[in-house]
């Protein structure tokens, strides 16, 4: 791979490791735990065993190499395995956030092509006729066949298809290599100084890459992970004294709720490291970690599920630096460009372009949306090759560290997860209740951005509105406020105006 690496990325850049296949990314000692779970401790042999056993399993169903394996699971042993086995098996993996309904399931069941689907009894009776393609086998329970050996498969082989809202309507997966995976892990295992001696508490979505990612930094670096669904801030408090947690990752409406909970000291001192992204911290929840977890590292970060993750922010500049996003994380090249193509001064806004091999192949049989966000990188990069082009603008100091001015899409950011407006708007007008719709994120103190949806019909439709919202929609899209309105302002071309929603219904919450 040293020379394809080279190849690929126009020079040698000697700091970034040759690439291995992603089921190699378990690298503690045998003997030593991976993988805290609720009834049992799995060490590194046990890992390696299972992960080999899954593979085999999945490889005696005798699918297509490059079948589509997905899994719709909470953090079960299975959901915690399948990254690795499926690869492994010379498979694909597609996680699917067990938090979404049959709606969204049943789209990326179709849209991936998924040729099996691992899940639970409940989820699975939810499923109706057509949600999954024909002779697709839904299985409840995996099982354990001959272990197989490592993966010999070349680095830049589709591994993962992981599932992110678009600004334009249904989700679309973002096809991740064994290189994409593998370097992930390495890179954040070593900015963040992962060792053999921390325990991480996983709470995030093993369907997200920041969850997802948990699992292989930490085994990169010769960790446990433990990782857990939890119902309240509680269940965390509870859970990081009982693994002994040394490191947790969240996003902000989670430090809300963490900030509020009851922390003894003793457990809040056990935390050394708190990573933060899926938007950025205020000065005040900064001031208010730093007091309830005195003995922790702050990294706050950002990233891009179309080239993992971007930037982080040193702890030591985080209190001189609260409004910055740093700079970039190990085997990433982050460029600041202008509209005309050339380089952003320091102090001049320019669009953030991420360059480097942690840059995803594409969206998954979406050549028109892949063409307009994987582009070539600029003339001046020097890694070269595609890059993501984030429509995100940022400013550099001086000091190269980077600050976020903007978006240019519509993504709502809610509770952590990035949501369509236009998928939100698709559910509302599906039914009899409105003509037309309109959804907005508006600032919300808990969740980051709550969604109110401005739409065309009679306000008497409501309850039943809500309720069918219920039946389809995951608890994170469901809006927290109607306007109900005789009809939607349009511009000039007659299209929907979006700016003037917006700005009336800020003005509403502001008077």
């Amino acid at each position: 791979m040293k020379s394809a690496t080279a190849w690929r990325y126009g020079k040698r850049v000697e700091a970034i490791p040759v690439p291995k296949p992603i089921d190699h990314v378990a690298e503690g000692a045998s003997d030593a735990p991976a993988l805290i779970l609720r009834d049992r401790t799995l060490t590194y042999a046990d890992l390696e065993d299972a992960v080999a056993r899954m593979a085999g399993w999945l490889a005696a169903r005798a699918l297509p190499e490059g079948a589509r394996v997905a899994t719709w699971l909470p953090k079960t042993l299975e959901a915690c395995v399948m990254p690795l086995a499926a690869p492994r098996a010379g498979l694909v993996h597609v996680p699917i956030n067990p938090l979404l309904k049959r709606v969204q399931v049943a789209h990326i069941l179709r849209d991936s092509g998924a040729s099996l689907l691992l899940t639970q009894p409940a989820r699975a009776a939810t499923l109706e006729s057509g949600d999954v393609l024909p002779g697709v086998p839904v299985a409840i329970e995996a099982g354990m066949g001959g272990a197989i050996s490592r993966s010999q498969a070349d680095t830049d082989t589709l591994a993962a298809i992981l599932y992110t809202s678009g600004s334009t309507g249904q989700p679309k997966g973002v096809m991740l290599s064994h290189t994409n995976l593998w370097l992930g892990a390495k890179s954040v295992a070593q900015y963040l100084e992962l060792t053999t001696q921390d325990r991480v508490l996983g709470v995030l979505p093993l369907s997200f890459d920041y969850g997802q990612n948990q699992l292989f930094s930490t085994w990169a670096a010769g960790g446990a992970v433990a990782p857990i669904d939890y119902l309240t801030a509680r269940d965390v408090v509870k859970a990081v004294e009982r693994v002994g947690a040394t490191t947790l990752a969240g996003v902000p409406p989670l430090w809300t709720q963490l900030l509020e909970a009851d922390w003894p000291a003793e457990t809040a001192a056990r935390l050394r490291r708190l990573t933060n992204s899926g938007g950025a911290l205020t000065v005040r929840m900064v001031r208010d970690l730093r007091a309830r977890f005195p003995q922790a590292d702050l990294y706050p970060m950002y990233g891009l599920t179309e080239a993992f993750r971007s930037t982080y922010l040193p702890p030591a500049l985080v209190d001189a630096r609260p409004d910055s996003i740093g700079r970039a994380i190990p085997f990433a090249e982050i460029l600041v460009v202008r509209a005309d193509g050339l380089r952003a001064a320091a102090g001049e806004p320019g669009e953030l372009v991420h360059a480097g091999p942690l840059v995803a192949q594409g969206y998954w049989q979406d050549a028109e949306r892949t063409a307009k966000r994987f582009r070539p990188a600029p003339a001046f990069s020097a890694l070269g090759g595609t890059a993501v082009w984030s429509g995100d603008t940022v400013v550099a100091d001086a000091q190269g560290l980077l600050r976020f001015v903007g978006r240019d899409d519509e993504m709502i950011k809610s509770a952590g997860n990035r949501i369509s407006p236009t998928e939100i708007e698709d559910a509302v007008t599906a039914g009899d209740e409105a003509r037309e719709a309109v959804a907005t994120g508006v600032p919300d103190t808990r969740l980051g951005q709550a969604i109110v949806v401005t739409l065309a019909g009679d306000a008497a439709s409501e309850p039943g509105l809500r309720s069918r919202l219920q039946r389809i929609l995951p608890n994170f899209m469901q809006p927290a406020r109607y306007r109900w309105v005789d009809a939607l302002p349009r511009n000039a071309n007659g299209k929907i105006d979006r700016a003037a929603i917006n700005a009336a219904v800020l003005e509403q919450m502001t008077s």
